[in-house]
């Protein structure tokens, strides 16, 4: 019998809308700068951040424009479904070296729409049009790299 990565108490609990959210906003930064999903993460209800590979930091006109496709992909209303796939294809499509040592032979990955598909262990909402309104609230670079902060608004 395969087992799988399940999402169960122990892991980190997030809260699904800004999660989604998460997941957007990193395809939103690999589709516009090539810059890779965020390289740390910290997501909580009423604020989170994300950091960034960049070189540089974004000009207010890029931020905008950052959270202006978020906000449109958010008012796409969007499925957001889930599917168990083997590590295998997993490997075929995504980055998997932040996997543990001995995962599982099977692995969920959450699609919203055909804008992201991305392996994750997470909370997510079922449509996007549950999440809110996205906002920068501020940017600027970090030891990472580019950190982008950033809050959902009702």
């Amino acid at each position: 019998m395969e087992s799988t990565i399940q999402f169960n108490e122990h892991n980190k609990q997030e809260y699904p809308p800004m999660h989604t959210a998460e997941h957007i906003l990193n395809a939103t930064m690999v589709k516009m700068f090539n810059c890779g999903r965020a390289v740390s993460a910290h997501v909580e209800r009423k604020k989170s951040k994300c950091d960034y590979a960049l070189p540089q930091e974004l000009t207010p006109q890029q931020i905008a424009e950052v959270e202006g496709q978020v906000n449109n992909i958010i008012s796409m209303a969007l499925p957001v479904t889930e599917e168990i796939i083997t590590i295998a294809e997993a490997k075929k499509k995504f980055d998997v070296s932040r996997l543990p040592e001995g995962v599982s032979e099977t692995i969920r990955v959450i699609n919203i729409g055909d804008y992201d598909s991305c392996p994750c262990l997470g909370l997510h909402v079922k449509n996007t049009s549950e999440i809110g309104r996205f906002k920068i609230i501020s940017s600027g670079n970090c030891p990472t790299g580019f950190r982008i902060r950033f809050k959902l608004e009702e």
